[in-house]
């Protein structure tokens, strides 16, 4: 190597393994870069999970008829990622701009034949009525009505079930009476 370094053997070696650790360590850093981005795609991917399902009661319960409109409080709940289902206020606020499927089902007994059914709710959005669901008859004893629907929300919408007034939803642990909704894919 001291005579001539270009054709020496060790030498050569020597420069070959300089090249080689050169590309092992571009390419390790390269791969962590590759790495840190898939794990702050994956973390955003956790932040934005949003679902929820709650429904009315546990226990035999109907709500209403009240003279004056009110939001329903769905008090059993199945799921709520991201927390955006409040039980207190019985509102759903949007975490995440984006699209979102929501579901409501509406079911009341009125007791028995002959009497009065009146299950009525309506599904808002911001307080504006985005889909209303009613059964108000004396032909069934029982009744059921169901809209599902996709909506762009953005974050900090507020989502709930107005109970109108007149109208009563009965539930019990078979969960009649539900409310659902959950982020299809992020617009933000």
């Amino acid at each position: 190597c001291l005579t001539d370094s270009s054709t020496c053997g060790c030498c050569l070696m020597q420069k070959q393994m300089w090249r080689m650790e050169a590309f092992f360590n571009m390419s390790l850093t390269e791969l962590q870069k590759g790495l840190d981005k898939a794990q702050g795609v994956l973390n955003s991917m956790r932040s934005s999970r949003s679902a929820f399902s709650v429904a009315l009661t546990d226990t035999r319960r109907c709500v209403g008829p009240n003279r004056d409109d009110m939001v329903v409080k769905y008090q059993s709940v199945f799921i709520n990622l991201g927390d955006g289902y409040n039980v207190s206020t019985g509102t759903f606020t949007v975490p995440r701009s984006g699209v979102y499927a929501l579901a409501l089902t509406a079911y009341s007994d009125a007791g028995s034949a002959g009497a009065l059914l009146a299950a009525c709710a309506r599904l808002r959005k911001n307080t504006r009525v985005i889909a209303a669901l009613s059964e108000n008859n004396t032909q069934d004893q029982e009744d059921s009505a169901t809209v599902v629907l996709a909506l762009q929300l953005q974050a900090g919408d507020k989502v709930d079930v107005l109970l109108p007034a007149n109208c009563f939803l009965c539930d019990d642990n078979s969960h009649y009476n539900t409310f659902s909704g959950f982020l299809l894919y992020s617009t933000d």
